[in-house]
């Protein structure tokens, strides 16, 4: 069977939207895209169906049929929430770096090393990626958890921030907590990682434990940070997201 013949998973992105007939990632073969031209690259591979990124094809395709990633969160597995969260990310590289930072002069995607390439300074650019930590914070039975302005449902969630210049992970941890609740924390220790297409990061989740402070939320960063009790959660983040495993996680530990 030729490639154009098999079905495959097609991620046809551009400025953060998928193309989501159906509300639905749609697995066709190639020879059935509504569209033609534009960049195919294979970002992946799922149970023996390849994932394919498309790009350059939005004009082709309906405004009502595009949606956010987020709209398949519940809908995926997390492997493959991930591959079609990398074509959203190579979409993001295609924007942010359209134009070389050594010399100014446009630049063009090249398919072979998925990077954006300078031909005035003969060099790629690779896919930009961002490091953040993200922490569930015990105190016994009691889990921290935050609400943002930008959580229009009253959902909760756990405290996250970027990593800075000269910084390790654990002293990030240690400072967004602290910066954002007012606590101090101890026994902070790695769980798992989820790369996050929002716009392009990775997440690396930890657990930590409450050493001291009084809770006392940044309303610049937050809108509500409490203690709730394990068996009294309020709405928090959907699963398929780490916050939702490092929230599970420390429930289990409080549990015992």
């Amino acid at each position: 069977m030729s490639q154009n013949q098999q079905a495959v998973y097609v991620c046809a992105v551009t400025k953060g939207k998928l193309w989501l007939p159906n509300g639905e990632l749609p697995c066709i073969p190639l020879s059935k895209l509504p569209f033609s031209g534009g960049d195919i690259v294979t970002v992946g591979d799922y149970q023996h169906t390849p994932v394919v990124g498309a790009f350059n094809c939005n004009p082709m395709l309906p405004d009502n049929e595009m949606a956010s990633l987020r709209d398949l969160l519940p809908c995926l597995s997390a492997d493959l929430f991930a591959l079609v969260g990398r074509a959203v990310q190579l979409d993001y590289m295609r924007q942010q770096q359209a134009y070389c930072g050594r010399c100014g002069q446009h630049t063009e995607f090249d398919i072979q090393a998925v990077a954006m390439w300078c031909s005035c300074c003969q060099r790629h650019d690779y896919p930009r990626v961002s490091p953040c930590v993200i922490v569930a914070v015990r105190d016994d039975k009691r889990l921290l958890l935050a609400q943002h302005p930008r959580h229009k449902t009253g959902m909760y969630t756990v405290i996250a921030g970027f990593v800075e210049p000269g910084e390790t992970l654990e002293q990030c941890v240690a400072r967004e907590v602290e910066e954002e609740t007012g606590i101090q924390v101890k026994n902070i220790r790695y769980m798992d990682s989820q790369p996050w297409a929002f716009p392009s990061n990775l997440m690396m989740g930890f657990l930590a434990e409450y050493a001291g402070g009084e809770l006392r939320p940044d309303y610049e960063e937050l809108t509500d940070a409490q203690w709730f009790d394990c068996n009294a959660l309020p709405p928090v983040a959907p699963k398929g997201t780490i916050a939702r495993r490092l929230i599970e996680a420390s429930c289990a530990l409080a549990q015992g």
